[in-house]
């Protein structure tokens, strides 16, 4: 199997999230974010890298491990559950701004988070994503101090984005903060906690999604260009909000405005797009924010006993999956934040099954690839053995056969630039 020796293993064999912990790290003098022909976003290596901070890169990079959560975790009263991870609380509920409600991606939950983290002095400052104020089709990292700043960035980004590019200079900077990222952001941030000691004090709080895999930016461009439109039409492009799921919506410079629904967007046939994500999300050992401190999935309506997704007041789970997530989420309630209603696992099961899909066939999707002599992650304590166990032995054998017919027409491939 080759190795992972550099930045450029992990960037051409498709294993980069594109968090931007790199750039953090080396300095964007010498790494800069950007995106590639490929339409994710990559570190562009500007100089030459030291040894020591390539092996810290590569010591805290997603794309060359993730460690699962300790099942102590759960705590004395929670679940350590096969697929789910570490639960200590679950409840469904919605911000009690009704304004922030509406305008968020689904009930407000991570940005009602942020916010109150920021009014009750629990941290200086929250690390998260908004639409660019300079090319709204993109993703911005964006470092808030103010309520109002956190609530600039609600809505989802389907897209590239680098969220942790300024976690070293707040590091250094002695602040306290929290995460508002993805997944595969909070294994970074759990990673780095590894190797540097100021994250168990400074970073708090890890708070994230579930996550369906980031798509490239040229999906954004193809939707504009369904419309008729140029990428330079576009003055605002928002994904979700507005409205539970809410419309894709786009305005232009001249004034006018579309719309998609979230089922014509992600689940038509007759869109010229795909739900385009990067290679690294299809061997995500982690898309539910086990390593998180809370996981803010949307919590979908129901019909029997499927998820739908007909307009309605938006609605997440607040899963709570260490102490500091528990205490987090209890004192919210308590001061009226959030408010919650009852939720159980069954229920969770129904919602997200394609996640339980994507877990248990993970490991012989990695076994795939080692098997085809290619770089792949090292991913632990994430119950592998139970997972092939859930999977049977036929189900375990396609997915690892799935996986190397994809190594072999190299869908782990991409370019550097």
């Amino acid at each position: 199997m080759t190795s992972i020796d550099s930045l450029e293993t992990i960037v051409s064999h498709g294993l980069c999230i594109g968090c931007g912990l790199c750039e953090s790290i080396a300095g964007a003098d010498k790494i800069d974010m950007a995106i590639t022909s490929y339409g994710q976003m990559r570190p562009q290596v500007k100089q030459a890298l030291a040894d020591d901070t390539i092996e810290t890169i590569k010591a805290v990079c997603p794309g060359v491990l993730v460690n699962g959560p300790d099942p102590a975790n759960a705590g004395e009263h929670g679940v350590m559950h096969d697929v789910w991870g570490p639960i200590r609380t679950m409840t469904r509920g919605w911000s009690t701004d009704e304004d922030l409600r509406f305008r968020s991606a689904a009930g407000g939950a991570m940005t009602a988070l942020g916010c109150y983290m920021l009014e009750k002095g629990l941290v200086d400052a929250v690390v998260h994503v908004r639409a660019s104020t300079t090319s709204p089709m993109e993703t911005d990292a964006l470092v808030s101090r103010t309520p109002d700043e956190v609530r600039s960035g609600a809505q989802s980004r389907y897209g590239p984005a680098a969220p942790l590019r300024h976690v070293k200079q707040l590091l250094d900077d002695g602040l306290t903060f929290a995460v508002l990222g993805k997944p595969c952001d909070c294994a970074a941030i759990r990673n780095l906690g590894a190797v540097d000691p100021r994250v168990e004090k400074q970073i708090p709080y890890l708070v994230t999604i579930f996550c369906g895999g980031v798509p490239t930016r040229h999906t954004a461009s193809k939707i504009v260009s369904y419309h008729g439109l140029d990428d330079d039409d576009v003055e605002i492009f928002r994904w979700r909000g507005n409205g539970w799921p809410g419309p894709t919506h786009i305005e232009t410079t001249d004034g006018k405005a579309y719309d998609l629904t979230y089922d014509k967007v992600w689940y038509s046939d007759d869109v010229p797009w795909t739900y385009d994500i990067q290679f690294r999300c299809k061997i995500c050992p982690d898309a539910i924010g086990e390593l998180a401190d809370v996981s803010c999935p949307d919590s979908w309506v129901m019909v029997d006993d499927k998820p739908i997704h007909e307009e309605a007041p938006g609605a997440n789970l607040f899963i709570a999956r260490t102490k500091a997530g528990e205490d987090l989420v209890a004192a919210a309630i308590a001061d009226g934040a959030i408010a919650v209603e009852p939720f159980t696992v069954g229920e969770l099961d129904l919602q997200h099954a394609d996640h339980v899909t994507r877990k248990i066939e993970n490991p012989a999707r990695v076994r795939g690839i080692e098997k085809e002599g290619e770089p792949a992650p090292r991913f632990t304590r994430f119950r592998s053995a139970r997972m092939a166990e859930m999977a049977g032995a036929d189900g375990d054998r396609a997915a690892e056969e799935g996986m190397r017919q994809r190594i072999r027409r190299g869908a782990n491939r991409e370019p550097l630039t």
